[in-house]
This record gives structure tokens, sequence and C-alpha cells, in this order.
């Protein structure tokens, strides 16, 4: 357990990377460029004040600093909603990333 007595499958990093967004339900056009909080190998936060909705499935890119360009199809799990200091945004877990791009992840929080 951590320190907010959560139980996490994957260690997560806080990490600030930008990220773009797609709705697989098609209700929003194009993509959405958001900001990554933090990232496992298991899924990631993303701070928004547009939020979708839990249960919601979401592809997602991100490029890796000097790296490949890393792609994900994820779920919306958790929706907060909450004012600064705390941060508006949406966790999502990955449901559904190529061997290679897990690799990515794997190094890139390595080195984090």
């Amino acid at each position: 357990m951590n320190e907010r007595g959560e139980q996490r499958a994957h260690v997560r990093r806080e990490l600030e990377l930008p990220v773009t967004v797609n709705d697989t339900g098609n209700r929003v056009r194009g993509a959405i460029r958001f900001d990554l909080r933090d990232l496992s190998l298991g899924g990631a936060f993303v701070r928004s004040d547009l939020l979708f909705e839990v249960g919601e499935e979401l592809e997602i890119e991100f490029q890796v600093p000097g790296g490949p360009l890393v792609r994900a199809r994820g779920k919306v799990v958790r929706v907060a909603r909450e004012p600064a200091p705390r941060e508006a945004g949406m966790g999502i877990a990955f449901s559904q990333m190529t061997e290679s791009d897990r690799a990515a992840v794997r190094a890139l929080l390595a080195s984090a």
C-alpha cells in the first residue's frame, strides 16, 4: 500500500509529458492534447478539466523523450473533479499495448 492507502499492480512515477487522446466511441472528433501527470506499465493519470466518463475507452499516444511514439488503448477508471491544489483529471488503465511500446514505457520508467 502507498501513502494514500491504495494498492497498485504497477509502480507509478511522476512524469510530465504531452499526450494525445482519441475517444474510441467518437463522441469527440479528433485528438485532444492533455498532459500526463504520472505513468506506470498499467496506466496513467492525465490532467484535464475536460473529463471523459468512467468506463469510456480511449486511445492514447505520447512521445518518449529521445525514443519512440507509444500508443496504447485504455479505459477511464477514475475521474477527479478536484479544485487546486489537487488536480482534475482522469486515471486510465491500459488494456492494449504492443510489446515494443511496453518496452519503451518500461525503459522510460527506469530512467525517470
